[in-house]
């Protein structure tokens, strides 16, 4: 399989990505991919062919293998990276959807855009990263309750009973490397469990940031409803209005007489 034509598609996710989406893809390509590439192929590369049970009964040591391993563990790991890297390809898909129906818009009608950025996850492309966060956490968690469903857990034993038809009676099984395997088993098993937790972080923080959003945008509409209702008006009237052009400053100090005295001075000569 050519993982790094998947990676290098999938790296276009990261312009349309939050924090939390860029950790979940390092951690899928650094700790999840290059893991099963480099080691978790080799460590289980033997275990048919080392594969022994004490019987030399022709058929019994393929049935009991069978038996324990119903599934390999690479297999489904490799089958589980297909199915959680995939809802990505979502987000590239509209994307490129939304960038094309731009262009045609644009052509139409005369430079005028339909999308201001058609990466912005704005209208169906929220919902469209939302769900393939959904899908990419549903997954992971499938295929970890596959894997504890198969195997009965996440260990692997060192010795394994047998009793199926054609061995002629109860056998031991032995698995190479049981302890080695056993490691890398549960390092992908708490891989895949902070990506589940990544992309539950990535769906939080969307949502809150959507709210939030949601919140400003009706807080800013009823401030423009009220300013609109409630035009600002003078409280009251200028003071020049209710002075009289004869009225008379009276200082608080001065006595009746000096007033009465004041008052004559200021009227007119009589002809």
């Amino acid at each position: 399989m050519n993982w790094s034509a998947l990676q290098a598609l999938l790296s276009g996710v990261n312009k349309y990505s939050t924090v939390f989406g860029r950790v979940w893809l390092s951690m899928v390509f650094v700790f999840r991919v290059m893991v099963f590439v480099v080691a978790a192929q080799r460590v289980w590369g033997d275990d048919s062919k080392d594969f022994d049970c004490n019987t030399a009964q022709p058929g019994c040591k393929n049935v009991c293998y069978d038996f324990i391993f119903p599934i390999s563990h690479i297999r489904l790991w490799a089958l589980q990276l297909i199915f959680v890297t995939c809802p990505s390809l979502m987000v590239v898909g509209h994307v490129k959807y939304r960038e094309k129906k731009d262009i045609q818009y644009t052509a139409s009608h005369h430079g005028t855009h339909l999308y201001a950025h058609p990466g912005k996850k704005r209208g169906g492309l929220w919902w469209t990263y939302l769900v393939s966060l959904i899908l990419k956490a549903g997954f992971d968690a499938g295929f970890l309750y596959i894997l504890y469903h198969v195997y009965d857990g996440y260990d692997m034993p060192r010795l394994s009973k047998c009793s199926l038809e054609p061995c002629p009676n109860v056998v031991n099984c032995y698995i190479s490397r049981p302890t080695e395997k056993k490691i890398f088993t549960l390092f992908m098993v708490v891989s895949s469990a902070v990506c589940i937790l990544m992309c539950i972080c990535e769906m939080i923080y969307l949502i809150f940031k959507r709210i939030q959003k949601a919140i400003k945008r009706k807080i800013e509409a009823e401030r423009r409803l009220f300013a609109e209702r409630h035009e600002m008006e003078p409280l009251a009237a200028p003071r020049s209005e209710f002075r009289s052009k004869t009225s008379i400053r009276v200082d608080p100090t001065a006595s009746i007489q000096n007033l009465s005295d004041k008052k004559d001075e200021e009227r007119p000569p009589k002809k």
